[in-house]
C-alpha cells in the first residue's frame, strides 16, 4: 500500500464549510428537532432586539413552499462596509462568517440569547435559499444566499418610509435534512407563542399558508400573541381549569437594572398533575428555552424550598418539615422561570442547559423575598401548601420503606446466579442498574462499578424484538423475564413506577452497529411495555467511547468519528502523530478505562431517553417502520435515507 500522506492531504475548511460537513456540531444533528432549531436561532435574534427595547413587533410566516420568514421592526442589521473586511458589507460578514455578530461588542446588547456568533450564519449554511431584507435609515437593502454562499452583492432597493428592521426568509437544504423534511406549523406556532410570553412588551404575529392549515389541528391561519402579564398568562393558560392548592398563582418579575440580570417567574400547584406528568418546570435564559434545566431552575427550587421551611418555623411546624426535600415541595408544581443575564454559559450550541453559577444565586435572591411576603399575606394558602409538601414527604418515606422491603424480597427470589451483580445499598435512592451487552462486558463492568450504588445485569446478545412478537412469546423470553425481575416492575398495565428497585436504568452496549441494534431493541421494549419509565426520566443510554487517542502521555476518548475529528482539531491541534485505537467492544476495555469513560458519574456522559409526546404520531410511525413486521416499510425507509449514510473505516 502506497503512503500518500503528504501536505496535500491536509484540508483546511473555510467559511461555512465546517457547518455543512458536520451540522451536528452546530445544531445537534439533522433530525426534526435540529430542523426546528433553525427557526429558534433566527427568532432569537429578533427577540434580542425586543429585549433590548429596539423592537416591539415580530412577524412569523410559513408559506406553502416551506419557506419560513421572520421579520422584526428593530434597528436592522448594519449594511455598511465592515472595517475588517472592507470589500464586504457587515450583513454579508454576519451571514457568512462564524463567530461574527453584534453580541460580542460591549454595549450592542445588554443581554442576548446568542453569544457564540454562529446562529444565523449556521442557518445560512444549512439553507438552500436564504434572503435578508434590511430596512434601515429609511432605505431598503436585500441580499440572497444559497448554502451559505452569496448569490451576489448586497442590493440597494431605494427609499422606504414605512418600514424598519430585519426580515430573514429561508428554506432548509434537503441535502442536509432529507428530501421529505419540512417545518411543522404546529411546532412553529407553539415556539412563537412561547416567545411572546417571555417578553411582555413584544407582539408576535403568526401567519401560515391556508393549504397548510387544513392539515393542522388547532393551529390558526393567522394569530397575534401579546401577553402583558408574561409568564403568569402562560401558566394560567397551561393550568386551564385545573384545581390548585393555592387560590392564586405566585408570580412576579424584577425590574430591569443596568449591568444586572433580571428574573421573571410563575408557579402554582395542582393535585391533578399535568397530563402524564405530576409536575413540570420550564425554564428560559435570555428567551432561549433550556429544556435540560440548569442553575436558574436550581435557584427557583432553592428559593421555594427555603421559603416554605422558614414559614413552617414561624408557624410552629418546623419539626414536621425536617424530612421535606425540594422534590416534595415541587411535587404537583407547574413552574416557569425566565432569567436575563449578561454572559450566559450554555452546555452545547443548542443551549439545552444553563451552567452559570451566579444564575442560581440571582434567581434565588430575586424569588425568595417575594415568596416570603406571598406566604405571609395569605396564611390560609401558605398552610395548605405546607401541608401538601409534608404529605408528599410522608408518602415518599412510606414508598421508600415499602420498596426496601420489596427489594429485599425480590433479591431473594431473583435466582440469577452469575448474572445480576446487585448493589449493596438497601434503598433505591441514587442507585442504578446497567443492562450490559454480553458476559465479557459484564465482567469488566462488575470490576469497574461502585458496589454500593451500581448493579450489573449482563444480557446474552440481542433480546427479542417485541414490536414483531406476540405477548405469549414476550412473556416466555428468558432475557426479558430476567430483566423485569431485576427491575422489580411489571409490564403493560401491571407496570408500577414505585416498584422500580433502582433510581436509574442505564443501557450500556458497544459503541458500534451491533451495540446500537441491541440498544434499539431494548428501547423499543421499554417504549412499548414500560413507557412510564421513560416519561419519569429514569431510562438512560451510556456513552462509551469508540476511540482512544494518545499523544505524548496525553490520553482522551472519542465517542464517535465526529467527536474524534473534533478532538483532533481542539485537543491535538491537527497533529499528525496521534495514536488512535478503536475499541471493538466494552469487553475490550480494562475496568479502569470503562469506569472513567462510561460508569463514573464524575467523568461519564449519559443520554436520557425521552418521548416527544407532541410528536407521538411521528414516533409511533417510526417505531412501527423500523422495528415492525413489515419489511417493505423498512426497505422504503432505507431507500429514502441511504443517501445520507457515510462510509467509515472500521
Amino acid at each position: 500500500m502506497t503512503d500518500n500522506y503528504d501536505a496535500s492531504s491536509i484540508e483546511v475548511l473555510e467559511g461555512l464549510e465546517p457547518v455543512r460537513l458536520r451540522p451536528g456540531m452546530y445544531i445537534g444533528g439533522t433530525d426534526d428537532r435540529a430542523l426546528h432549531h433553525l427557526f429558534a436561532e433566527v427568532i432569537d435574534n429578533s427577540m434580542d432586539e425586543a429585549v433590548a427595547g429596539h423592537a416591539t413587533r415580530i412577524e412569523v410566516e410559513l408559506n406553502k413552499d416551506g419557506i419560513l420568514s421572520v421579520a422584526d421592526n428593530g434597528r436592522g442589521i448594519p449594511v455598511g462596509p465592515h472595517p475588517k473586511f472592507p470589500k464586504k458589507s457587515a450583513l454579508e460578514v454576519i451571514l457568512t462568517e462564524l463567530h461574527s455578530g453584534g453580541k460580542f461588542k460591549e454595549g450592542a446588547y445588554e443581554t442576548s440569547g446568542g453569544l457564540h456568533g454562529v446562529g444565523v450564519s449556521v442557518v445560512n449554511a444549512l439553507s438552500d435559499f436564504l434572503e435578508v431584507e434590511v430596512a434601515k435609515n429609511k432605505n431598503l437593502y436585500k441580499m440572497e444566499f444559497s448554502k451559505g454562499i452569496p448569490k451576489g452583492k448586497i442590493k440597494d432597493l431605494g427609499p422606504i418610509n414605512n418600514r424598519r428592521g430585519t426580515k430573514v426568509s429561508f428554506h432548509p437544504d434537503p441535502e442536509i435534512f432529507g428530501p421529505k423534511a419540512k417545518f411543522k406549523a404546529a411546532r412553529l406556532f407553539c415556539m412563537a407563542r412561547a416567545k411572546a410570553y417571555l417578553q411582555p412588551g413584544v407582539e408576535i404575529r403568526w401567519k401560515c399558508d391556508p393549504s397548510l392549515v387544513k392539515e393542522l389541528d388547532k393551529v390558526p391561519e393567522q394569530a397575534t400573541f401579546h401577553f402583558p402579564s408574561g409568564l403568569a398568562d402562560f401558566l394560567s393558560e397551561t393550568l386551564g381549569g385545573k384545581a390548585t392548592i393555592t387560590s392564586e398563582i405566585f408570580a412576579g418579575r424584577t425590574k430591569k437594572q443596568t449591568g444586572h440580570g433580571r428574573v421573571e417567574w410563575a408557579i402554582s400547584w395542582s393535585p391533578e398533575g399535568y397530563g402524564e406528568a405530576d409536575s413540570f418546570v420550564r425554564s428560559y435564559c435570555n428567551t432561549v428555552p433550556t429544556a435540560g434545566g440548569g442553575t436558574h431552575e436550581a435557584g427557583l427550587r432553592a428559593a421555594i424550598t427555603k421559603g416554605l421551611r422558614a414559614y413552617a418555623d414561624i408557624a410552629g411546624m418546623g419539626k414536621k418539615v425536617s424530612h421535606v426535600t425540594p422534590d416534595d415541595v415541587m411535587f404537583g408544581a407547574g413552574a416557569l422561570v425566565s432569567c436575563f443575564i449578561k454572559n450566559p454559559e450554555f452546555q452545547g450550541q443548542t443551549k439545552d442547559r444553563l451552567s452559570n453559577t451566579e444564575a442560581a444565586r440571582m434567581v434565588e435572591n430575586a424569588v425568595r423575598d417575594p415568596f416570603d411576603h406571598w406566604l405571609a399575606s395569605s396564611p390560609k394558602d401558605a398552610t395548605k401548601l405546607l401541608e401538601w409538601a409534608i404529605e408528599r414527604a410522608d408518602e415518599r418515606v412510606k414508598r421508600r420503606k415499602a420498596r426496601d422491603v420489596r427489594r429485599k424480597t425480590a433479591t431473594k427470589k431473583l435466582r440469577l446466579p452469575g448474572k445480576l451483580a446487585d448493589c449493596s445499598r438497601k434503598g433505591s435512592e441514587d442507585t442504578e442498574i446497567f443492562i450490559v451487552e454480553g458476559d465479557s462486558a459484564g465482567g469488566s463492568a462488575k470490576q469497574a462499578r461502585s458496589r454500593e450504588t451500581q448493579a450489573i445485569l449482563p444480557l446474552k446478545g440481542k433480546i427479542l424484538n417485541v414490536e414483531s412478537a406476540t405477548m405469549a412469546k414476550i412473556q416466555a423470553n428468558n432475557e426479558i423475564s430476567d430483566l423485569m425481575t431485576a427491575l422489580g416492575v411489571g409490564i403493560g398495565k401491571k407496570f408500577e413506577l414505585d416498584d422500580l428497585r433502582y433510581e436509574r436504568v442505564v443501557i450500556m452496549t458497544d459503541a458500534d452497529v451491533d451495540g446500537a441494534h441491541i440498544a434499539a431493541l431494548l428501547i423499543t421494549f421499554f417504549y412499548r411495555y414500560t413507557p412510564g419509565l421513560i416519561d419519569a426520566g429514569r431510562l438512560y443510554m451510556a456513552m462509551p467511547p469508540l476511540y482512544k487517542m494518545t499523544q505524548k502521555g496525553k490520553t482522551v476518548y472519542a465517542i464517535d468519528d465526529e467527536h474524534r475529528e473534533e478532538l483532533m482539531q481542539t485537543v491535538f491541534k491537527g497533529a499528525a502523530k496521534v495514536d488512535i485505537g478503536r475499541f471493538k467492544g466494552l469487553g475490550e476495555m480494562n475496568p479502569a478505562q470503562l469506569k472513567v469513560t462510561t460508569m463514573d458519574p464524575k467523568t461519564r456522559q449519559l443520554a436520557r431517553i425521552t418521548i416527544d409526546r407532541e410528536e407521538i404520531t411521528t414516533t409511533e410511525s417510526l417505531v412501527e417502520t423500523l422495528m415492525g413486521k413489515r419489511a417493505d416499510l423498512r426497505f422504503e425507509f432505507i431507500q429514502e435515507h441511504a443517501q445520507f449514510v457515510e462510509e467509515v473505516d472500521v
